[in-house]
């Protein structure tokens, strides 16, 4: 079989095999919103008009090497200006471009149309987590990496969504417009699920909408799609889609959950812990919720993260200690943890840092502290 032959049957076999390659896990996936298929269908479409583009001309432009070579003879035709061309290789694009923009166009405009939504839930993202408010409802929670740091070090073997599970993922019913409005505590971040054809910035400051419905049940995975520091790549995002019902269900437990919590923290204002249980949930705390910035053992990273072991803020200012830790600090990636953690947590890991790594100011802050702080005590 010679070359031209062999060459003309792989141009020819390019869009049989189209339809092979959308099934591949290289291509983009058609996702479980009407939305995402139709980005995936003009995804598909766009792609395969560039395919049959780059077969006429390439094909074109190797059938006039073949042919028209040296060794046969040719020689090089000398023409110039042709209206007729010009007309012709101006005309065909813009019609493409035309056929091509018509229906990005429209899909473009329902994927920025959050009118009329059923649920509006507000997406924050924070280094490196995200908090989910639901509008109207009285839940809201923060959502965390669950894999295990032996996972991450390599000590244990890694799960089968290594990096991709969450403590409380997000709970959406199916067939509702769910409206995002998407925001930063600190950096941008990126909010991306791609099975709802959803990614949009979350930048401090502002707010960015977005929606989606999703037609089937399941669980949805996606990433933090923007380079957010150090523990980017720790801050994934689950979704959990659930049948009308059963989300109603979730709602009204949780809420009743929350509202338990809170009538429990409260009361936990008036208890005093030891100083060996404050220590003890403190480090805990520490470890899990502040060593990723300050270290193990509170040395901090210079020029990033200020040491805690030696701070004249801690040794000198409890007051401040405390003011900083429950509403963080402006213009710093110090967060606020004052919804992050509970009353018990707070006053423990205070402790912890002022007690901890030869700081030994004896001082032991109790829930009672923490619920007079917030108060303005």
């Amino acid at each position: 079989m010679g070359v031209r032959v062999k060459l003309l049957l792989l141009l020819l076999s390019l869009p049989t095999s189209l339809p092979v390659l959308a099934n591949s896990r290289f291509n983009m996936t058609p996702g479980v919103t009407d939305i995402s298929r139709q980005v995936y269908d003009l995804h598909m479409t766009i792609l395969l008009i560039c395919v049959v583009i780059g077969i006429l001309v390439f094909g074109a432009m190797f059938w006039a090497i073949i042919h028209h070579r040296k060794s046969k003879g040719a020689k090089a035709a000398q023409f110039h200006e042709s209206t007729r061309v010009e007309i012709l290789w101006t005309l065909i694009p813009f019609l493409i471009l035309i056929a091509m923009a018509v229906p990005a166009t429209r899909t473009l405009i329902a994927m920025e149309d959050p009118s009329q939504s059923d649920l509006t839930v507000q997406i924050t993202g924070s280094q490196w987590k995200w908090h989910y408010r639901y509008f109207d409802q009285g839940v809201e929670f923060y959502s965390l990496l669950a894999t295990l740091p032996q996972e991450i070090n390599g000590s244990l073997s890694k799960a089968g969504n290594y990096l991709l599970e969450v403590d409380r993922p997000l709970v959406l019913p199916t067939d509702r417009k769910i409206r995002f409005l998407i925001t930063s505590d600190d950096v941008i971040h990126s909010w991306w699920v791609p099975a709802f054809a959803v990614k949009k910035d979350a930048i401090p400051g502002f707010i960015n909408e977005a929606w989606t419905r999703i037609n089937t049940p399941g669980m949805y995975r996606g990433q933090c799609a923007e380079l957010c520091g150090k523990d980017h790549a720790f801050m994934p995002i689950v979704v959990d889609a659930r049948e009308p019902e059963q989300f109603a269900q979730w709602l009204a437990q949780t809420k009743t959950r929350q509202a338990e919590a809170k009538a429990a923290e409260q009361a936990l204002a008036a208890m005093e812990m030891t100083r060996d249980e404050l220590m003890s949930l403190g480090e805990q705390v520490y470890l899990r919720s502040c060593a990723a910035c300050h270290q193990a053992g509170g040395e901090g990273l210079p020029g990033a993260f200020p040491a805690l072991k030696g701070s004249e803020l801690i040794l000198q200012d409890r007051a401040a200690h405390i003011d900083v830790v429950l509403h963080g600090k402006a213009g710093t990636a110090m967060q606020n943890f004052d919804k992050q953690l509970a009353l018990k947590e707070l006053a423990a890991v205070i402790t912890y840092e002022r007690n901890a790594w030869g700081n030994d100011t004896g001082d032991l802050v109790q829930p009672g502290d923490i619920a007079a702080a917030r108060q303005g005590q």
